[in-house]
């Protein structure tokens, strides 16, 4: 799921770097009608993390949870890729504050702990093209014997070995196949295309996946128009909770199969299209002399 993530990464990176808002005077945003506000299922970031209620507006100067849930999406990916245990504490201090009754001023984050994520995070964007953003420039937060979120105990990178692997979509899960069983699976599904990718977003916690118009139809059943394929996007069902490391190359083709669903394309199965790779010659002998 590497791919993935290394695609949404630079799709939305620049979308989520350019949304951010000035936080130096938290001072004049709160003063004018912070609220406790429950943290929505929507708002995968944050949700169910560490504490149910967040400040509003937050230290990004986003007013309406509708803007919220737009912006922090765009970070999930960054989370996804674990270049710091302490990423999603650090992005959720600042998405969605905590909210203590008893307090009229947000807990901001500590300096440490954005110095910390920034170590970790900043050479991942930078591999994407994208600096480390202002707005998140690590001075802005307090020292640690201000009132702030601190860092993790450590301050450092918790190593592969204590750090809970990523659940992997199903759809990218890593399958050998015989013909026959090709065959059986490009059966069940309702369609086949080979695809560049030119859009990723969130919908409701599933990855939509926008082909460019030039993707190329490779087999489909009936159920599925070619206005369908021109016009739909492509739904990785509960995307924003696994990861595919099939998706690791913006520039690379994919083979995608899925089945239509209450008007949605699912996908349910996705492998990065290798041309010459002996699987993906299997693949189209089958599709050629399809017979289901």
């Amino acid at each position: 799921m590497r791919a993935l993530l290394a695609v949404t990464l630079l799709l939305l990176l620049h979308a989520a770097v350019h949304g951010l808002h000035v936080f130096d005077q938290p001072g004049l945003l709160f003063s004018q009608r912070s609220q406790c506000k429950p943290i929505p299922a929507a708002l995968h970031l944050c949700y169910e993390f560490e504490y149910a209620d967040m400040r509003l507006p937050n230290l990004l100067g986003h007013e309406a949870m509708s803007e919220v849930l737009q912006q922090a999406a765009s970070w999930v990916p960054l989370v996804q890729k674990r270049c710091h245990p302490d990423t999603r504490k650090f992005l959720c201090s600042l998405f969605a504050p905590v909210c203590l009754q008893d307090m009229d001023e947000p807990i901001r984050p500590c300096r440490s702990l954005c110095e910390d994520v920034r170590r970790g995070c900043a050479p991942v964007m930078a591999a994407f093209g994208f600096p480390w953003p202002e707005m998140l420039r690590c001075a802005r937060f307090p020292l640690d014997d201000d009132l702030c979120i601190p860092a993790g105990e450590s301050g450092e990178h918790v190593t592969n070995a204590t750090v809970t692997a990523p659940k992997v979509c199903e759809a990218c899960r890593e399958k050998t196949e015989d013909d026959n069983e090709i065959v059986d699976s490009l059966c069940k599904n309702d369609f086949a295309l080979k695809i560049k990718v030119k859009e990723i977003t969130y919908l409701n916690g599933d990855t939509k996946i926008i082909p460019e118009t030039k993707s190329k139809t490779i087999y489909k059943l009936s159920g599925v128009t070619e206005r369908d394929l021109r016009k739909t996007a492509l739904l990785l069902k509960d995307g924003m909770q696994c990861v595919c490391d099939e998706m690791n190359d913006i520039n690379a083709a994919y083979l995608v199969m899925g089945q239509k669903q209450d008007g949605n394309l699912v996908i349910t199965s996705l492998k990065r299209w290798q041309k010459g790779q002996r699987e993906f010659k299997r693949i189209s002998r089958s599709i050629r002399k399809l017979q289901c």
